[in-house]
C-alpha cells in the first residue's frame, strides 16, 4: 500500500504533500452518500439500528429481494422440460411490476424514491436485455458490471493509500483526511476496503461460471443469497470498526 507522496526541499528533506482537493471532495461525496443511506454516527446508538437503517428497513429489504425472488420462482415453475427454459415474459413482467409498485408506493408516501427508482431502472434495463437476447441469465448482466466496478474502486483506493472506507469515515466523524497520519487507522481502513473488494469479487467468482453455463435458477438463487445476507454482516463489521477508531464525539448518544 502506497505511502504519502513527498517532495524534496532545498535541504534534501522529504515533506509530505498536502492532501489533494479531490480527496476532500470525494470524502464529502462518500460521507454524504453514507449519511443519506442512514449511516450517521450521531443518529444511531447501536450497530443494529445503523445497519437496519442502511438497508432501508423492511421496505428496503423487500425492494432489494422481491423482484429477483419473483423472477427466480416464476422462471423455475414455468420451465419447459423440452427446452429447459422458463417463461421469460411472465418472470420478467412480474419482476418489473413489483419494482414499479414499490416506486409508486414511495412517491405516494412522499418518501425519498431514489432507491426504488434506481432499482426500477436497473430491473427494467436487465429485463429488456434478457428479452432481446432471449436468455434468462442476461437478466443478471448489469449486476456483474456493478460488482466489478465497486470491487475495482475499493481495491484501487486501498492500493493507492486512499481507501474509500477511510474517506467516508473521515467525513462522517469530522476528521477529514487527518486519519492518514495515524498508521493504525490507515492500515485498518485499507484492509476494510480490501475486504469489501473481496466481497464483490466473490460474487463474480461464484456467479459468472453459472452465467456462462446458462444455469438461471442457480444464478438467481445465489444472487439473492450473496446479496443482503453478506452485505449486512460486512456493513456491521465496518460500522463497529469505524466507531471504535473514530474520535469520541462521533460516538452516538445513548438514549
Amino acid at each position: 500500500m502506497s505511502d504519502d507522496a513527498a517532495r524534496p526541499t532545498r535541504e534534501g528533506e522529504n515533506v509530505p504533500l498536502e492532501p489533494p482537493a479531490a480527496a476532500d471532495s470525494l470524502s464529502a461525496a462518500l460521507g454524504n452518500a453514507a449519511r443519506r443511506a442512514g449511516l450517521d454516527p450521531s443518529a444511531h446508538a447501536s450497530t443494529g439500528s445503523a445497519v437496519w437503517s442502511a438497508m432501508g428497513g423492511w421496505r428496503g429489504i423487500l425492494e432489494s429481494v422481491l423482484p429477483s425472488l419473483a423472477f427466480v420462482v416464476l422462471f423455475t415453475v414455468t420451465i419447459d422440460p423440452t427446452t429447459g427454459q422458463g417463461n421469460l415474459w411472465l418472470s420478467l413482467g412480474v419482476s418489473v411490476g413489483i419494482a414499479l409498485v414499490f416506486t409508486i408506493a414511495r412517491l405516494i408516501a412522499k418518501s425519498p424514491p431514489s432507491a426504488a427508482i434506481g432499482g426500477l431502472l436497473a430491473t427494467v434495463a436487465a429485463a429488456v436485455l434478457a428479452l432481446v437476447t432471449g436468455r434468462g441469465q442476461d437478466n443478471f448482466v448489469f449486476g456483474f458490471f456493478t460488482n466489478g466496478a465497486y470491487g475495482t474502486a475499493f481495491l484501487v483506493s486501498a492500493l493507492v493509500g486512499w481507501p474509500l472506507i477511510g474517506l467516508a469515515a473521515g467525513y462522517l466523524t469530522g476528521e477529514g483526511t487527518s486519519w492518514r497520519a495515524d498508521r493504525r487507522k490507515r492500515r485498518t481502513y485499507v484492509w476494510l476496503s480490501v475486504a469489501w473488494a473481496a466481497l464483490f469479487a466473490a460474487r463474480l467468482i461464484v456467479q459468472l461460471p453459472l452465467y456462462f453455463a446458462g444455469d438461471v435458477v442457480a444464478l438467481g438463487t445465489l444472487k439473492i443469497v450473496m446479496g443482503l445476507p453478506l452485505f449486512a454482516p460486512m456493513l456491521a463489521v465496518t460500522w463497529l470498526t469505524v466507531r471504535a477508531l473514530g474520535p469520541a464525539r462521533s460516538v452516538a448518544r445513548e438514549d
